[in-house]
């Protein structure tokens, strides 16, 4: 058997019977930028656009069929909007080299590029859960999302807080 150790995760049957270790993520995007809806229209694209070397780093340990909260940011209010999966780990975000980008970065070098991107499809959309009902949920106490001053858009998720929050959303009738 082979593993594919990278961070948080479940363990997940691979092709060909071998088995890998599924990490799970929380993507923040602004909804009046890219939303999930963005995303379902898309079917798939690169989340780009991410200069932060902690939330670079993270990008850097996903790989393909991790699976991600996308998460509304800068909305009001902000929170959970669906589940997205990663179709494609890793790579230089072209954004770096565009000068016509906001996301352009003159110091980054095309032979050792600073930043990156992985490409996402959307999974299901979920029922909406806010901020602020999330930091009722006592099982996510320690959540990086709600900790304060987080301003990550990348981060990782134990496995047990990503199915918290599905849970609750799942389970959340809509108003």
């Amino acid at each position: 058997m082979r593993w594919r150790n990278h961070g948080p995760g479940l363990l997940g049957c691979g092709s060909r019977g071998t088995v890998t270790l599924v990490a799970k993520w929380l993507l923040k995007s602004e909804p009046d930028v890219f939303g999930y809806d963005d995303l379902v229209r898309n079917k798939r694209e690169g989340w780009d656009g991410v200069r932060n070397y902690q939330a670079r780093n993270f990008m850097r340990d996903m790989k393909r069929g991790d699976r991600a909260i996308f998460y509304h940011s800068n909305a009001k209010p902000p929170g959970v909007a669906g589940i997205c999966k990663i179709v494609k780990g890793a790579e230089p975000d072209p954004t770096q080299f565009d000068p016509c980008s906001k996301y352009y970065d003159a110091k980054s070098n095309p032979d050792d590029p600073r930043w990156d991107w992985v490409t996402v499809a959307p999974d299901r959309k979920l029922n909406f859960v806010s901020i602020d009902e999330l930091k009722m949920v006592s099982e996510l106490a320690d959540c990086r999302l709600l900790a304060r001053g987080n301003r990550l858009s990348v981060m990782p998720l134990t496995d047990e807080e990503f199915e918290v929050i599905v849970s609750y959303a799942d389970e959340k009738v809509d108003s």
